[in-house]
């Protein structure tokens, strides 16, 4: 790797949060000692160090990094999982569900497995409950085991985590659907980049009007993060939330 590409690596990996302190310290140091020549280390040192220095962690339990690594190899056997799963909320309390585990993703600072949930039938075999993956922010999984029973993965339908990753905002799973808005803003590059499915569909001098394909409730969290400049024409239950929504904020400044 060049130095330009280490150092944007570097800024990238600060950016993510995606580590302890300890850690991504760790794997800086390995990086510059192992691909920096020399007479450069202690200039791409100090254009990190600063931010090195200031760096947050989040809430990583230390040593995720082996539980990813074995949680991947697992994902390889092709093994219904059973884990217990604390999910979010005032009264945090494991879950446990069988899965049918298929890939892990990075997003805004957290790890997650994706994975089909299946319940067993009368006759000993499971099924998917849903047509869509379940994701499981893989530091709160607090434990998990392999069980016997195998999954069969046929090639055609085989998970995509690129396409997955193209119709879903902030890892909100649900079912997959198109949306319709308006969009008022200043720069519609930045919708198309932030929505890789979107299509612009037609404009006017001062509107954009674009349709994207997308998974669960995660487009209603960024489309409110637009503010006015947003207008969801269609499906009518996402447009009839997006209006309750609006109106239950403005509750709060009454």
């Amino acid at each position: 790797m060049t130095n330009s590409e280490i150092l944007a690596v570097s800024k990238i990996l600060l950016e993510s949060r995606a580590f302890t302190k300890t850690e991504m310290s760790q794997i800086l140091d390995k990086l510059i000692a192992g691909c920096v020549p020399s007479k450069n280390m202690k200039l791409v040192t100090d254009l990190l160090a600063n931010e090195e220095f200031h760096y947050i962690e989040t809430s990583h339990p230390a040593g995720l990094q082996e539980k990813l690594w074995e949680i991947g190899e697992d994902i390889q056997l092709r093994r219904l999982m059973k884990l217990s799963y604390t999910k979010q909320g005032d009264k945090p309390a494991p879950v446990t569900r069988i899965v049918e585990p298929v890939s892990i993703l990075f997003s805004e600072y957290y790890f997650y497995l994706l994975a089909y949930i299946v319940a067993q039938q009368a006759d000993g075999g499971y099924t998917h409950k849903y047509d869509y993956p379940a994701v499981f922010r893989v530091d709160r999984i607090d434990s998990y085991t392999l069980m016997e029973e195998r999954f069969s993965l046929p090639y055609a339908n085989r998970f995509q985590e690129g396409e997955f990753r193209k119709r879903v905002q902030f890892m909100y799973p649900g079912r997959l659907e198109k949306i319709r808005f308006r969009y008022t803003g200043e720069s519609v590059d930045a919708i198309l980049d932030r929505l890789p499915t979107a299509k612009l569909l037609s404009q006017t001098a001062h509107s954009f009007e674009l349709e994207a394909e997308v998974y669960g409730k995660g487009i209603i969290m960024w489309l409110l993060s637009q503010g006015e400049r947003v207008e969801v024409l269609s499906p009518g239950h996402i447009r009839a939330e997006m209006r309750n929504t609006i109106l239950n904020m403005l509750e709060l400044y009454r």
